[in-house]
């Protein structure tokens, strides 16, 4: 397994054996340290990607089963349709910025993403690390969230299914409400695998935070968003990852937000991920 950095964020890895023990341990080390990791001259299939992912922890399937892969349901799919043709999956995911699971009680640990399809131009993934946005942070805005709980849920970005059509919408999000409740969590939260503060917000998750006697500090939100980098996509935080078929990418999904960009031509795009729990505590 020979690693190399990348301009930016993270790094390349080839020569990856996913039935070396050595290899698999180094890889989850790598994730952590480098945040993104792109493995070279990948071939798998549905269940070879999802082995991958057990070697790495816990996968778990998405609570939404539409995008479920037919024959591997833990393995999720994004695709505007298979170049023959057949819709599997759900188009365009992802294009706010946001962390897996976020707006669930427990977030995923570690994001692997396995591209099958890619567009000729404007195909790629933006990440900002959120480990580093705390460093940057003024001390007046470190100390006007100390206290402060942020507040995720998946309202704002969940993507109405076919069966929702002619439903009113206050009973969606009624549904929304009973099967995802909204989470609290401390705004500076402690990475449990490296012990980084990490702003824990998103643009697309969290609706709000609340200071020590519960109010509502919107405001703040939308300050402590811009001071991350995730209210300009051209903000020097921001981290352009691209790929090639062939790459897979993994990276830490607790220190980072990302943001899919999508090619707006009618070329087909195609991407399987897998999302795995690392044995962890929750994230507190």
């Amino acid at each position: 397994m020979r690693t190399s950095p990348q301009a930016g964020m993270g790094v390349i890895v080839e020569d990856f054996d996913p039935r070396a023990d050595e290899d698999v341990q180094l890889l989850k080390k790598t994730i952590y340290r480098h945040k993104i990791v792109v493995l070279k001259d990948q071939h798998h299939d549905a269940a070879s990607f999802l082995a991958l992912g057990e070697r790495l922890g816990s996968p778990q399937a998405y609570y939404e089963p539409g995008y479920h892969h037919p024959d591997v349901p833990e393995v999720f799919v994004s695709a505007t349709a298979e170049p023959d043709g057949r819709q599997i999956g759900v188009p365009k995911t992802g294009r706010f910025w946001h962390s897996d699971y976020q707006f669930m009680p427990r977030p995923f640990d570690i994001t692997l993403t396995y591209p099958r399809v890619v567009p000729t131009v404007n195909r790629g993934t933006l990440f900002i690390d959120l480990a580093a946005a705390h460093a940057r942070l003024t001390p007046e805005l470190r100390a006007a969230i100390a206290d402060s709980s942020a507040v995720h849920t998946v309202r704002r970005c969940f993507k109405i299914r076919p069966e929702d059509v002619y439903r009113p919408v206050g009973e969606i999000l009624d549904e929304i409400d009973s099967r995802t409740p909204p989470v609290r969590r401390p705004t500076v939260a402690r990475h449990p695998h490296t012990d980084e503060p990490i702003v824990y917000v998103s643009e697309g998750f969290t609706e709000t935070l609340l200071d020590a006697d519960g109010n509502d500090r919107r405001e703040l939100l939308l300050e402590l968003l811009g001071a991350t980098g995730q209210l300009d996509l051209d903000d020097p935080a921001v981290h352009l990852q691209r790929f090639e078929v062939g790459d897979l990418l993994l990276w830490d999904n607790l220190s980072l937000v990302h943001r899919a960009v999508h090619s707006d031509r009618t070329e087909p795009a195609v991407s399987w991920r897998v999302t795995v729990y690392d044995d962890a505590e929750l994230l507190k």
